[in-house]
């Protein structure tokens, strides 16, 4: 290979506002007939891919394939619920599920690639992007992470339905400081080994082909030019042999962040950390073919991404079949069918959290004589697929409103009324929402923040509900019907006085193609929500970052004492925990044991506690395990989590559960930054949120 063909194989082009418009000039076939592009960024569809795939094997000197890559985030054309939502289930298998259809659909229209999941821990929730990832918590996020990996990655990469995923941001993203997106990073190494690496390594484990190098810097270091965290620590400790991309025009980024003096620079401080795919910017291949001819380069490192990213379409199988996935029958009969369809309204409901339900407002019964269905949100469609959509289509949606009124029963009159737009306030609709509430025997309002409020470069400084939509909600508080708020956001929201003042509120997050029908499900008790959140809700923004797994202080909080860590103006506890969420049924937490009082490091000890469905309905509840080292060399948490599993009862019905803990959960990083289990005694908790109550301790004893 010439040193540009080598350095091809390592540019991805961003195709997007060129060959998926057929009236515009195809500007990168010439590229691809001198074999100068390795990947596409947003080219998809079964005869487009086809198209450009045959100019790269048929008409370029080496015939080398080009892979196409997209973000494929929380489905395809059949959308789930976005990620943080989807971890809200507390279903691994629902979310691998999900991640599989996403694949299916992705791959028929020609993408080998994609950028997800997103695995970064986000304890700050003015973070737009933590509506890409899985929330707060190492545990939680690394099952998720790894559970996405084997959805999309399936068990033969080189099957026609199978792709590339993606772990992102590699490393320590969703710790921007502020909460403001492409912000500096400033956490200790140790904090860096135990929060932020973990889900990257469940990735890996899982056999992610691909990771993404992050915007950030982390010491003074950005993530693009971190030979370090890229080369000693991914590959070299965690054992990862996939492809590092680059993040969208990141390489060219390191100018901005004052490492680097010119473009030529920016590449090969890149290069040689070990960003092996360069995204659009182009400075591999403009600026460092005379870095390799007079040295500055060595061909050993530019041989050794190139071997990467052929390596990648070799296990795609794509040397074998270029056109395996450039199938225009796949492509229709693959997509958004009535199996995937299901699937999408399956995990919706699963996500959906009960965050109050004071007077068992729901469910709802079908046989109201008069329900109104108010706010912005009732009859939306863009709003449900929440952002980072992909193909999805607005027509394919299922509204709330849709969904309840062929739902209700023949007697039911549905009133519908907007009450306000999604950012402003509407005199007009509010007084009509008014008429349509002293109408109703009960009340649904649908509110919440808008999609394009979360998500990349939406970072916001209040969490509070456009006041236009919080003045709605108080104005049909006031006239008194039994009324229910269905919340729809990706991140959490200040929501104080609807936790204050409303009965029944839903957390629906932004849930995809089937969000009405799921929301229906719920609403009139088809099934019981058994959603928890993954993430911490704030009571105020300057609480934040609040989360559950904090470390312990010196002076813990303590109301009757003055110099404790608290404020002056709010409580230091949450709105509502990690964990939290209510069912239409009750469960009851009994005989919470451990099989031995004594192990030693090396050992496992097995953990019992029985479940029992105390209400009237059926229901699911995720039980949640969580462990304390009471006292270490080094500060630990207040409880982490350390299991859960997500359980459906009968009523009267009851369960044995058991866990087990072995040294890796017990375990932490000692002085010396490697994995130690110390002699002492630990707290277990078993129950349905963080601040779970039923306890019991066993001792680790000797060395």
């Amino acid at each position: 290979m010439t040193v540009e063909e080598k350095l091809g194989q390592l540019e991805q082009f961003d195709a997007r506002a060129s060959m998926n418009d057929a009236s515009e000039p195809k500007i990168y076939d010439e590229k691809l007939r001198l074999g100068r592009v390795g990947s596409f960024l947003g080219l998809s569809g079964a005869s487009l891919t086809r198209r450009a795939q045959r100019i790269a094997v048929e008409q370029s000197r080496l015939g080398i394939p080009v892979l196409f890559a997209d973000d494929v985030v929380h489905g395809f054309r059949t959308l789930f619920p976005v990620p943080l939502g989807e971890a809200a289930s507390f279903d691994v298998d629902a979310v691998e599920r999900a991640a599989r259809i996403a694949a299916v659909e992705a791959t028929a229209y020609g993408l080998h690639w994609t950028y997800a999941p997103m695995v970064d821990i986000a304890r700050d929730p003015r973070w737009g992007r933590i509506v890409e990832g899985s929330g707060e918590d190492v545990y939680l996020g690394s099952a998720m992470a790894a559970a996405r990996v084997r959805g999309l990655q399936g068990k033969d990469l080189a099957a026609n339905d199978t792709m590339m995923a993606t772990a992102k941001h590699f490393v320590a993203y969703g710790a921007a400081e502020g909460g403001r997106d492409y912000n500096t990073v400033d956490i200790s190494q140790r904090t860096l080994y135990e929060t932020y690496l973990p889900p990257f390594r469940a990735a890996v484990e899982a056999g992610v082909q691909s990771v993404m190098a992050a915007f950030n810097e982390i010491g003074g270091v950005p993530m693009h030019a971190n030979h370090e965290l890229l080369t000693t620590v991914l590959r070299g400790q965690m054992g990862f042999d996939g492809v590092v991309v680059s993040d969208f025009h990141a390489v060219h980024e390191l100018i901005d962040h004052g490492v680097a003096a010119g473009p030529q620079e920016a590449g090969l401080l890149a290069l040689r950390a070990g960003v092996d795919v360069e995204m659009t910017s182009e400075t591999y291949l403009r600026q460092l073919p005379a870095a390799v001819r007079d040295g500055r380069l060595a061909t050993e490192v530019l041989d050794q991404a190139v071997r990467r990213v052929l390596r990648a379409k070799h296990r795609l199988g794509l040397f074998d079949d270029p056109y395996r996935y450039c199938s225009e029958s796949r492509e229709r009969v693959r997509t958004l069918t009535p199996l995937h369809r299901q699937a999408a309204r399956e995990v919706a409901r699963k996500s959906f959290v009960l965050l109050k339900n004071e007077g068992g407002v729901l469910p709802l019964s079908r046989r109201l004589a008069t329900l109104a269905v108010v706010g912005p949100f009732a009859d939306e469609r863009r709003n449900m697929m929440g952002s980072w959509a992909a193909i999805g289509r607005v027509e394919d949606v299922v509204t709330p409103l849709d969904a309840i009124r062929s739902a209700v029963g023949a007697g039911t009159r549905v009133l519908h009324a907007k009450g306000a737009s999604l950012k402003a306030a509407d005199p007009v609709a509010l007084a009509e929402a008014e008429r349509v509430t002293r109408e109703a025997d009960a009340v649904l309002v649908f509110v919440g923040e808008d999609y394009d409020m979360s998500g990349e470069a939406r970072s916001r400084s209040s969490l509070d509900l456009p006041e236009a939509q919080q003045a709605l909600v108080r104005a049909l508080q006031a006239i008194g019907k039994p009324l229910a708020v269905v919340l729809f956001t990706g991140r959490p929201l200040t929501i104080g006085w609807l936790a204050q003042h409303v009965s029944s509120i839903l957390l629906a997050w932004y849930p995809g193609t089937e969000a009405g029908h799921a929301i229906a499900d719920v609403i009139f008790g088809d099934h019981s929500p058994a959603g928890r959140l993954p993430v911490t809700f704030p009571r105020a923004v300057g609480q934040v970052p609040i989360y559950y797994n904090h470390k312990r202080t010196g002076r813990p909080p303590d109301a009757a004492v003055e110099h404790t860590s608290k404020y002056l103006d709010v409580s230091w506890t949450p709105l509502y925990p990690f964990g939290h969420g209510l069912s239409y049924t009750s469960f009851e937490y009994l005989d919470l044991n451990v099989s031995a009082q004594k192990i030693h490091p090396a050992d496992t000890v097995e953990v019992r506690v029985t479940l029992v469905n105390t209400g009237t309905r059926a229901g699911d509840e995720v039980v949640q395990l969580y462990v304390r080292d009471d006292v270490a060399s080094i500060t630990r948490p207040v409880r982490q989590l350390r299991g859960f599993q997500r359980v459906h009862l009968d009523p009267d019905e009851r369960r044995t559960l058991v866990f087990k803990l072995g040294p890796a959960d017990l375990s932490f990083y000692g002085s010396d930054l490697q994995p130690v289990v110390e002699p002492g005694t630990f707290t277990v908790f078993a129950g349905g949120s963080s601040v779970a109550p039923l306890s019991v301790q066993f001792e680790v004893v000797g060395s």
